[in-house]
């Protein structure tokens, strides 16, 4: 028996993204810092924040999920994670933060804004 192509299991669903601003200004600090550091670096970084994007698109539900609705997404190479959720057919990017960063920060700012 062939495989049907427009059975459940051959169905991609295309996410659309939304990066909130506070997200887009650490991923905008984290750039500057490491181009600072390094020529180039900082473009490295945005290519990894990039590619860690692409891979949530793709699979939006394997990263984990680590406060509420809220998943994390690693960063290859870099020590800094995406933070986000899943809403519809939208992946919205709620933060951009250092692993080492304290994580009650950005769930302070994601309770003082309303909620996600």
């Amino acid at each position: 028996m062939g495989r049907d192509e427009g059975s459940a299991a051959y169905i991609r669903m295309s996410y659309g993204t939304i990066v909130r601003p506070e997200a887009a200004r650490e991923v905008q600090e984290a750039f500057d810092w490491y181009e600072e550091k390094s020529e180039g670096l900082g473009l490295e970084f945005l290519r990894a924040a990039d590619a860690c994007v692409a891979g949530i698109k793709r699979n939006p539900l394997a990263s984990p999920a680590m406060y509420q609705d809220i998943r994390r997404a690693l960063l290859r190479k870099f020590p800094y994670a995406l933070f986000y959720i899943v809403k519809e057919e939208q992946v919205i990017v709620l933060a951009c933060f250092h692993v080492k960063r304290n994580p009650i920060d950005w769930m302070r700012r994601v309770e003082s804004q309303g909620g996600i």
